[in-house]
């Protein structure tokens, strides 16, 4: 029996046998290829998937009002509401961690640039700042950074993995790009990429959709797959062998993210934290973010379609909103606690499903673009785990320092080019000005990571100076590194 007629013995088994209809007018790469793809699905589940994803497509979107509590005061710290003494402290804390080896950061990077209109990595984007520099570069920068302030505060040369999750569509672009540009000065053997996992696309019956007619529609499958791809792709083996105890866990789109974050490590590690959510509060009760609370005693993110208007506007004695906890994808792990969601708890993740417009193979062979939605997509989502530990806390930053996302093209006027780059100009001119220096209103001035991490060890360089043109604030190296790039260039 040829291996085509062994899998379509498989695939009448899980009344699937469909997507072979067009197997007979394959050349002979084309069946490999196929074949090769399909012994990667797992039919089984896959069909089990879809029933579960049917049963939450046709429930109505349930109100959890009545069962949401806010989380505990003992678990939720703020940086608005501690003292300067206990900021120091954690510092201390996340820094002494990073010294020795014990942190890493998780890039949630699997995103390509489609709503922003680029067809590259979203990583790879740049809003345009005086330095021209990508998101991946101020990320890599910022660790950099971080592992300087761990060695001037502690006196040893720490480390801090940077494990960047990608996508099928992503992956070797990213690799590329990083290569290219020698990992942004940091360490190769520390700058891991691996790829998240895909599921199949299916039609309202539950049928796989075709993409090409050697091809099953594949998506990949959220942010929340990292589980499965921590375990699968062998990265918690690495952490293990590294020593690794923490993870700082973030989405690539946020321009201002304090990337391995000491105070929040610190904060995490000193509360004995298997996991932590970074939170904003909320701009408005009705504001599309998801909030992060308890339900029926267990921690999770409600949507805001999940409550009503009546309870989102609910508000303490103070006068602040009691569900105000607004989720920005900023996460604390234990690496121990990782473990244990991906060998106990992975498949009892929630399911997210969609209705989406699929482009898809018909049953003539026509390749087709829908105009309406045709089918589902599957993802789970990385908070889901929250409900999986009584070892959680919350931390809550100002958004005007810490999140600002980057989505939508300008057009939108939200999360995007032209509101990150302004976010992130506007928060460097608030460092110059604490640090005694003055910035001409409408004049960009920015600092590079490599030269600061949070506004720190800047006076020298801005104490009582006037900044009238746009400019970069750049660290020694790189203004070396200027220089001498000038000077080959016969510019200097």
């Amino acid at each position: 029996m040829s291996s085509i007629e062994k899998m379509r013995e498989l695939l009448v088994e899980y009344q699937q046998d469909h997507i072979l209809k067009f197997v007979d007018q394959l050349d002979e790469n084309e069946r490999e290829s196929f074949l090769k793809q399909l012994k990667t699905i797992k039919f089984q589940e896959v069909n089990a998937l879809f029933r579960k994803a049917k049963e939450s497509i046709t429930e109505d979107v349930e109100k959890v009002d009545a069962r949401m509590q806010p989380v505990p005061a003992d678990q939720f710290g703020s940086e608005k509401n501690a003292d300067k003494e206990e900021l120091m402290t954690y510092r201390s804390i996340g820094l002494e961690e990073i010294s020795k080896g014990r942190v890493a950061v998780l890039l949630l990077a699997g995103g390509q640039g489609t709503r922003l209109g680029v067809n590259y990595p979203k990583g790879m984007y740049s809003v345009n700042l005086p330095s021209g520099k990508s998101l991946f570069q101020i990320q890599a920068e910022r660790i950099r950074r971080v592992i300087n302030l761990a060695k001037q505060e502690t006196g040893r040369v720490g480390s801090v993995v940077w494990y960047i999750m990608t996508s099928g569509p992503t992956n070797a672009t990213t690799k590329k790009f990083l290569e290219k540009n020698d990992y942004f000065g940091l360490n190769q053997d520390d700058v891991i990429l691996f790829q998240q996992g895909l599921l199949p696309c299916f039609d309202f019956d539950g049928k796989l959709l075709l993409d090409e007619k050697n091809a099953v529609a594949m998506a990949p499958d959220g942010n929340g797959g990292i589980y499965r791809a921590l375990s699968e792709r062998h990265i918690l083996d690495d952490m293990e062998q590294r020593g690794i105890k923490y993870v700082h866990a973030h989405s690539v789109d946020n321009i201002l993210v304090k990337v391995a974050d000491p105070v929040f490590l610190g904060y995490c590690v000193k509360k004995k934290a298997e996991c932590g959510a970074k939170v904003v509060s909320k701009n408005s009760p009705n504001e599309a973010v998801g909030v992060v609370c308890k339900v029926d005693g267990k921690y999770q993110v409600v949507e805001y379609s999940e409550i009503t208007e009546k309870t989102a506007n609910l508000t303490d004695p103070s006068g602040k909103l009691v569900f105000s906890s607004g989720n920005i994808c900023n996460h604390f792990f234990s690496t121990s606690f990782l473990q244990r969601v991906a060998k106990q708890h992975e498949s009892e993740l929630k399911l997210h499903v969609a209705k989406k417009k699929i482009p898809y193979v018909d049953r003539n062979g026509d390749h087709i673009k829908p105009s309406e939605p045709n089918g589902i997509k599957i993802e789970k989502f990385i908070f889901d785990v929250f409900q999986f530990t009584d070892k959680f806390v919350t931390w809550e930053v100002p958004r005007i320092s810490e999140f600002s996302a980057l989505k939508n093209p300008d057009s939108v006027g939200k999360d995007c080019p032209s509101t990150a780059k302004r976010d992130l100009l506007v928060l460097h001119k608030s460092y110059i000005e604490e640090a005694g220096g003055i910035v001409t209103e409408g004049v960009d001035v920015e600092i590079s990571p490599l030269l600061s991490y949070a506004g720190e060890h800047i006076e020298q360089r801005v104490k009582g100076k006037r900044f009238e043109g746009t400019i970069s604030l750049l660290s020694e190296e790189e203004t070396l590194n200027c220089y001498s790039n000038g000077l080959k260039n016969g510019k200097a």
